[in-house]
């Protein structure tokens, strides 16, 4: 017979969820840390963004959240629930299969009230130090600059990996004097009003801020690493074009 143990999740993400959920299935004592004041993780949506927008200062004020105001799901909710709790269309909610952000948060809070995560979760809860000491884990956590230590058998870390910025690197960028950002610090389009932007990248991300600030910017070039793309213009769009990989030149 597996003991039972008492195990730290750090993160209350929905890895954090469904792997809290999981362990309190087997009997095991979970206890859940979440920095913020609320479970979700990265569906947590935050209108503010991060004093540095390009996300290189270490001693930025860091936003948790990725989230642009208008994001729906690339994945049909059809895929994103689980076997025994589907992710429905809920009376007066969103009826398509790419539901809003608001709707994912949502059913996540739905899910951990239904299997009774919310009370295994510390909120305002960060953790600042894991240590193995003997074979057990300690864990320091800091709640209102006041600090503790906690042992455990096990630690799960679920703290996912949006929230640092990866910036693409292209001769030049380092001269270039005009505005830039990381889709990260990305929310709402009416910033862009009037500007040519260029993205670069042609991930999901790209093609949803490109789209939704050709609304309202004079032109938007879209820009791609791939050597195949030549210089077009893109049919679902009056205003924007495609490239390859951009270069600044001085």
């Amino acid at each position: 017979m597996t003991p039972l143990l008492k195990v730290a999740v750090i993160g209350a993400g929905i890895s954090g969820l469904t792997t809290a959920r999981a362990l309190k299935i087997e009997g095991h004592q979970v206890v859940v840390y979440e920095k913020s004041d609320q479970l979700g993780g990265t569906w947590v949506y935050n209108p503010g963004v991060e004093s540095d927008p390009l996300g290189l200062d270490p001693n930025r004020d860091i936003v948790h959240s990725s989230l642009y105001h208008s994001l729906r799901t690339n994945l049909p909710r059809q895929l994103m629930g689980f076997v025994d709790y589907p992710f429905a269309i809920r009376e007066n909610g969103d009826s398509g299969n790419f539901p809003c952000h608001e709707e994912v948060l949502e059913f996540l809070n739905e899910f951990a009230r239904e299997f009774g995560l919310v009370e295994l979760i510390r909120f305002k809860t960060e953790v600042v130090q894991v240590e193995l000491r003997n074979d057990q884990w300690i864990v320091g956590s800091r709640t209102n600059e006041m600090t503790s230590d906690e042992v455990f058998d096990a630690v799960v870390v679920c703290v996912g990996h949006h929230t640092q910025p990866r910036l693409a690197e292209f001769p030049g960028i380092e001269k270039w004097p005009g505005k830039q950002l990381h889709s990260h610090n990305y929310r709402v389009p009416e910033p862009f009003k009037d500007q040519i932007v260029v993205v670069i990248g042609d991930g999901p991300s790209a093609i949803d801020i490109s789209l939704e600030t050709s609304k309202v910017a004079k032109e938007v070039h879209l820009s791609s690493r791939s050597p195949n793309v030549k210089i077009s213009k893109l049919d679902y769009g009056d205003n924007m074009w495609q490239h390859s990989m951009v270069m600044i030149h001085s």
